[in-house]
């Protein structure tokens, strides 16, 4: 069975699939769904150096072609992976990341040579999350959408007609340094007042914390505090809701998008988030066309998906194929 690599490359693990498709694209026949046909995790042993977690990615991608041989009667025809950081993935270079602590890393060339010479793409980890959110998840016919995943940080991933928008120098999208908050809080970017300091899980996390007097409560206690009718879990909740909605509807002001997504840890709330989330919205817009607020759909799995289909569009750049989670 033809099928690809795909490995979605996180901060302290990895998590990666063989993707198959039932048929091939030909005579113009649009080729079935693929379907995921082994999945594994593995540590990307970060504590032992960045030569160390690269090392590891070459080695999990040489078992999963492995694997595919010998299990489906040929080695994998592509394969994709999603890393975290600055990514080049044009040239294919894993150019920065403080959590695994590498620089200029040419991840694509590296697995290309390990796996065979098999056609290799590298992704940056939101941006493949939001692919595979958009084609498949919760956006899955869209033909505009945004991304927005909340945890420690806020990011974003710009979705035009299947396809995700990197920008010109890799980062479009980040639409937590957008400011909401002139002269507020500062900013690990060096701006102070950007939307991830007020609206992301860390932030909130903190600033419940500090409220509750409870060092180790986070943002899933605030939440919950918040639907037992907690004023001050309420306001800081509001807080968060209210940044958050700044942020969107500039977003939504340039981009148009008809969809946004939201994902990441502060997503798991459900309605306590996304009720007053849409009202914060829909009180902004003006001239705005009212996009559709909804929960991501495909959880931690995303990256890993969107990694596969990276991988199958290196195989058939026409082709907007499907994976079945």
């Amino acid at each position: 069975m033809r099928h690809v690599i795909a490995l979605d490359v996180g901060g302290t693990g990895m998590k990666a699939a063989l993707v198959g498709a039932d048929t091939p694209p030909s005579g113009g026949t649009p080729p079935r769904p693929p379907v995921l046909l082994h999945r594994a995790r593995r540590a990307t042993g970060r504590e032992r150096g960045p030569d160390a977690v690269v090392e590891h990615i070459l080695g999990f991608a040489a078992e999963l072609r492995a694997y595919g041989e010998e299990h489906y009667g040929e080695p994998a025809a592509a394969a994709g992976v999603a890393v975290p950081g600055i990514v080049d993935a044009e040239r294919g270079i894993a150019a920065y990341s403080a959590n695994l602590g590498w620089r200029d890393v040419p991840l694509r060339d590296l697995l290309a040579a390990r796996l065979g010479g098999v056609p290799v793409a590298l992704g940056h980890d939101v941006r493949t999350g939001g692919l595979a959110e958009g084609r498949i998840g919760a956006g899955k016919g869209a033909d505009r959408f945004l991304f927005v995943p909340l945890g420690t940080g806020i990011a974003g991933a710009i979705g035009i007609d299947g396809r995700v928008e990197a920008g010109a120098h890799g980062f479009a999208g980040e639409i937590g340094h957008i400011v909401v908050r002139p002269g507020g809080t500062p900013c690990p970017c060096g701006q102070v007042g950007c939307l991830e300091r007020y609206a992301s899980a860390a932030a909130v996390t903190e600033a419940w914390a500090a409220v509750s007097g409870d060092p180790g409560a986070d943002a899933a206690d605030c939440a919950k505090a918040v639907a037992a009718g907690d004023p001050r879990a309420e306001k800081v909740w509001q807080e968060a809701v209210d940044a958050l909605a700044d942020g969107l509807v500039t977003a939504l002001t340039l981009l148009d998008p008809r969809t946004i997504i939201i994902g990441g840890g502060l997503a798991e709330a459900g309605e306590t988030l996304f009720t007053p989330l849409r009202e914060a919205v829909r009180a902004r817009v003006t001239f705005q066309k009212l996009p559709s607020v909804v929960p991501a759909a495909l959880g931690d799995t995303a990256g890993c998906l969107g990694a596969g289909l990276l991988a199958w569009d290196l195989l058939n750049h026409t082709d907007r194929t499907e994976v079945t989670a």
